[in-house]
Parts: C-alpha cells; sequence; structure tokens
C-alpha cells in the first residue's frame, strides 16, 4: 500500500488517468489523457510517474521494450483515506458539521440532502442483522 502522502494535483490527475483506464497503461496513454487539462511534455511526466512509483502510488513493469504502469492503491481507497484526512483536519471528524457547512454556503441544495438522507438510510438498512 502507498505511503500516506498526499497527491498533488498533478499526481492526482495522472492517477485518475491509469485508474480510469482501469487496465496497466503505456506512459504515452497516460500523457495523452492528462493533456486534456495540462501542457506537459513527455519529461514532466516521467518526472510524475517517478515520484509516484518513490511514493509507493505506482509500480512499473519493465519486461517489455514499453514501461507499463500500473496503481498500486485503488481509487476507492485513496478517496476513503484522503475523505478522513480532510474530515478529521477541518471538521473535527464531524459530517454533520460539513455537511452544514457546505449546505449554509450554498454549496449543497435541498435535493442533495434528500439525497443524502436515503443514502443513510439505506446505509443503516445494510447494518442490521
Amino acid at each position: 500500500m502507498a505511503k500516506s502522502t498526499k497527491l498533488g494535483d498533478g499526481e492526482l490527475e495522472v492517477m485518475q488517468a491509469i485508474w480510469e483506464a482501469g487496465e496497466p497503461v503505456t506512459a504515452s496513454k497516460i500523457l495523452e489523457k492528462v493533456q486534456e487539462k495540462r501542457t506537459w511534455g513527455l519529461s514532466t511526466l516521467m518526472t510524475v510517474l517517478s515520484r509516484l512509483i518513490e511514493k509507493g502510488y505506482l509500480e512499473c513493469d519493465k519486461t517489455t521494450r514499453t514501461n507499463i504502469y500500473s496503481a498500486k492503491i485503488g481509487e476507492k481507497d485513496y478517496k476513503k483515506r484522503e475523505s478522513r484526512s480532510f474530515l478529521e483536519k477541518m471538521y473535527k471528524n464531524s459530517i454533520s458539521e460539513f455537511v452544514s457547512c457546505l449546505y449554509d454556503g450554498g454549496d449543497i441544495s435541498g435535493e442533495e440532502i434528500s439525497e443524502l438522507k436515503r443514502f443513510i438510510e439505506n446505509a443503516g438498512k445494510e447494518e442490521e442483522p
């Protein structure tokens, strides 16, 4: 599993490109996807890929002529860890304070609140024996 080092914005975009591919990918495929948002060249991408390998997020298969990159941590696992960290740092682990802040700031609608209620109700049912 990856170290608990947070990803920078560019690193996250690279990981998202790999996660979205759903299979091991080449640097050129990653670059193609990342260039939708960034004006990186191959050397910049290679630097980011090396950093992600050092941090434990990626592995590189060098057994073929073309290096193949694959994620060592899944998107869902990364999101869980980062969400928990964000919640702890910003809201002292209070989900209700987080949602209240979003609602008070106009960043979440009544419809989204209803959706959250349904999610919580359904999540509670899954825990019942």
